[in-house]
């Protein structure tokens, strides 16, 4: 099936609801996803004196069930607020948090801002270049300074916070995340949650798929 401007809409993607644990196929905008994500858009936007202020979380709420921010996505961002296509993707491709291509289930980032990479950041980047799968499930990603350079150098992993790292324990933490084993970011108590799931936790949804 073919949309207006000719683009194929039958790509399955996958939709993680926070503590179900499943992941389902949908289709991408005309999906049955969608329909139902219109509720969570309009509780979203209920926050807000103003529509246009949600602008922020429903894109990580479209983020959460696309895993990425698509020309859909933004669409559906501009009509649930009463915004141009413009506005919305000025907004998505000025924040580096919301991503246009897809993202697997984990987004892996270094920092290789100058302390970082002089402390081994560049080393870890290229060493997870050579060792990351390219079964989709990892994006890996460099990354600007985020603020924690007295642990350089630093990882993250779908925006939690991995301390002092060297290529080894990089390329270990990658062996845990693609086995399933429980990883534990070096600050915090929140347990790590696909990119999905953090994505939707960012909209503002507790992991019971409800609002806080």
């Amino acid at each position: 099936m073919r949309g207006r401007h000719g683009r194929r809409r039958d790509r399955l993607d996958r939709v993680d609801r926070p503590g179900d644990g499943r992941c389902r196929p949908v289709t991408t905008v005309d999906s049955t996803v969608w329909t139902e994500l219109a509720a969570d858009a309009d509780a979203v936007v209920a926050r807000y004196p103003q529509a246009r202020s949600a602008l922020l979380p429903l894109l990580h709420l479209v983020q959460s069930a696309e895993g990425h921010v698509s020309a859909a996505g933004i669409e559906f961002c501009a009509r649930r607020l009463g915004l141009t296509v413009a506005e919305v993707q000025a907004v998505a491709t000025f924040y580096t948090m919301y991503k246009r291509a897809p993202v697997g289930d984990y987004l892996v980032g270094v920092c290789t801002n100058t302390l970082c990479a002089v402390m081994g950041g560049d080393a870890i980047l290229a060493a997870l270049r050579e060792y990351v799968p390219e079964d989709g499930s990892i994006t890996l990603e460099a990354l600007e300074c985020n603020a924690a350079c007295d642990h350089a150098p630093v990882m993250m992993v779908n925006w939690e916070f991995f301390d002092t790292m060297t290529p080894a324990a990089a390329r270990q933490l990658v062996d845990d995340l693609r086995a399933g084993r429980a990883v534990s970011p070096s600050r915090g108590t929140s347990p790590l949650c696909t990119f999905r799931q953090t994505s939707r936790l960012l909209a503002g949804f507790c992991e019971e798929g409800g609002t806080p």
